[in-house]
C-alpha cells in the first residue's frame, strides 16, 4: 500500500477515535451536583481515561474506583484505577468487582453514583454467583468467545451468571441515584448490553438466555449450564422502583464516530458512504459482503462511483477453527483481501480501543496486491485464514496497525478506499 493511502486511512481512524474522546463526550452530559457524596464507579478499556476526564470536569469532591485492562490505566487524583485481564477474567478482576460493590455500599438518597461504562467491562467484572468460581466464569468466557455468537448473545448469557452485571451494581447502590454515562461499543447502542450492563438492567429472561444457548449451540461448562438451568440469582427487573431515579446516557457511539470519519474524508476531497454502524456476523463472511460491494464499485460504478471510501462499524465475531493468532478485524481484512484480490482498493480495519483480540495491534492495512506479496513471501493466505492466523499474515507483510490504547471504545472501524 502506498504511503498516501495509508495516511488517509489512518486519518479517518483518528477522526473516529477523536469523536469519542472522553473529555468531549463527558462535558455535555454531566448531571447536577448532589447534596451528598459523589462516587464514581466504572469498567471498560477506556474507563481510566473517562475517570481522569471526569475529575477534570467535575466541580466538587469525588471518590470511587474503576477497572480497566492491563496497560490501559492512567493517572488520576481521587478515583482509584485498578487493572485486570481481558478477554478472559482473572483474580484482580474479581477484586475489582468487589471494590466497585464496596464503593457503592452504605450510600443515601442524597448521594450520586456516576457509572462510567464502556466496552470490555464484561470480562473485567467477574463476579460468579452462588457456588460458581472464577474458574467457572473463565471457562464461560472461553466458551462464548469460541462460539461465534454475536456480542448481544454473549452478554445476555453473561448477565444471568453474575452478581454484578444486568443492573446489580446499581441495585447495590440504592437508595443513591445512579447516572450511567456510557460509551457504546455494541451494535444498536443498547446500554444494557455495554459491559453486560452493570448499572442498567436488561430485558431478557433466564428462559430466553437458555434459548440463546440452544440456538447458538454453545458448549457451556457443566457447572455454568447447571446454574443457567435453574432460577437462582435472577437479575433485577427493569421496572423495579429501585431504578426509578436513575438515568442512562449514551455519550459516544460508533455512529457518531463514523460520521466524523466521513466528514474527514469529505474534507480531503473523497466522497464517503456509511453502510451501517451496527454490522454483526462472522468476520470472514462480512468481509466477503464488503468485497462484493467494492468489486461492484470498481468494475461497474454502482451503487457508488469511485473515488469513494466505504465506512462501516459494529462488531463481527470469529468462530475459532484453528490455533493461529489474530482478532476479528485482522480476520475480516484477510478475508477481504482474498475476495478483492487485484482490485484497485486500500483498506483499514481496526478496533477503536487499540487492541484487536489478544494481540498488540488494533487491526491492519491491506490492498489489492497484498495476497500476491504474501505468497511471494512463502505464505499461503488461505491456510492462514483457515487457521485463524490473520495476525501472522499481516505481520509478515509489515501491515499491522498498532496505534496503542486509545482511551475509548466504540467498536470496529472499517474503511475501504476505492480510488
Amino acid at each position: 500500500m502506498n504511503s498516501e493511502d495509508r495516511a488517509f486511512l489512518t486519518g479517518l481512524f483518528d477522526a473516529a477515535v477523536q469523536a469519542a474522546d472522553p473529555q468531549a463526550a463527558l462535558a455535555a452530559h454531566l448531571p447536577e451536583r448532589p447534596r451528598g457524596r459523589t462516587v464514581v464507579v466504572g469498567a471498560g478499556k477506556g474507563a481510566a481515561q473517562l475517570a481522569a476526564a471526569f475529575e477534570g470536569l467535575w466541580q466538587g469532591p469525588v471518590s470511587g474506583v474503576v477497572v480497566t485492562r492491563y496497560g490501559y490505566g492512567c493517572e488520576t487524583e481521587h478515583i482509584r484505577v485498578m487493572e485486570a485481564a481481558h478477554p478472559v477474567p482473572d483474580e484482580p478482576g474479581l477484586a475489582a468487582s468487589a471494590a466497585l460493590l464496596e464503593a457503592v455500599s452504605g450510600l443515601t438518597e442524597d448521594d450520586l453514583v456516576i457509572a462510567l461504562v464502556c466496552g470490555g467491562g464484561s470480562a473485567l467484572l467477574p463476579a460468579p454467583p452462588g457456588d460458581l468460581t472464577l474458574a467457572d466464569e473463565q471457562d464461560l468466557n472461553r466458551a462464548l468467545l469460541a462460539s461465534g455468537a454475536p456480542i448481544s448473545v454473549m452478554n445476555a448469557i453473561r448477565a444471568q451468571v453474575s452478581d454484578i452485571k444486568a443492573g446489580r451494581l446499581a441495585q447495590a447502590a440504592a437508595p443513591a441515584r445512579v447516572v450511567s454515562l456510557i460509551v457504546s461499543d455494541v451494535p444498536g447502542d443498547d446500554p444494557s448490553q455495554v459491559a453486560s450492563g452493570p448499572t442498567v438492567p436488561g430485558t431478557l429472561s433466564r428462559e430466553q438466555a437458555r434459548t440463546l444457548v440452544r440456538n447458538w449451540r454453545i458448549e457451556l461448562p457443566p457447572k455454568v449450564a447447571d446454574w443457567l438451568a435453574g432460577d437462582a440469582g435472577l437479575p433485577p427487573d427493569a421496572a423495579d422502583p429501585v431504578f426509578a431515579r436513575n438515568e442512562v446516557r449514551v455519550i459516544a457511539s460508533a455512529g457518531i464516530s463514523l460520521e466524523a470519519a466521513a466528514a474527514r474524508a469529505e474534507a480531503a476531497g473523497i466522497p464517503a458512504v456509511i453502510l451501517s454502524d451496527a454490522i454483526e456476523g462472522e468476520a470472514r463472511e462480512i468481509a466477503r459482503m464488503h468485497a462484493a460491494i467494492a468489486r461492484e464499485v470498481a468494475t461497474r460504478s454502482r451503487p457508488f462511483e469511485a473515488p469513494v471510501v466505504i465506512l462501516s462499524g459494529g462488531e463481527t465475531t470469529v468462530t475459532l477453527r484453528g490455533e493461529g493468532r489474530g482478532g476479528r478485524n485482522s480476520e475480516f481484512l484477510l478475508s477481504l483481501a482474498l475476495a478483492s484480490e487485484g482490485l484497485p482498493f486500500a483498506a483499514l480495519a481496526a478496533d477503536t480501543d487499540g487492541i484487536d483480540g489478544s494481540e498488540s495491534n488494533a487491526g491492519a492495512f491491506t490492498d489489492g496486491a497484498a495476497m500476491a506479496r504474501l505468497r511471494e513471501a512463502g505464505s499461503d493466505p488461505l491456510a492462514l485464514l483457515a487457521d485463524n492466523d490473520a495476525y501472522t499474515a499481516f505481520e509478515r507483510l509489515g501491515d499491522l496497525f498498532a496505534p496503542g490504547p486509545t482511551g475509548t471504545n466504540v467498536n470496529d472501524f472499517r474503511a475501504i478506499l476505492i480510488r
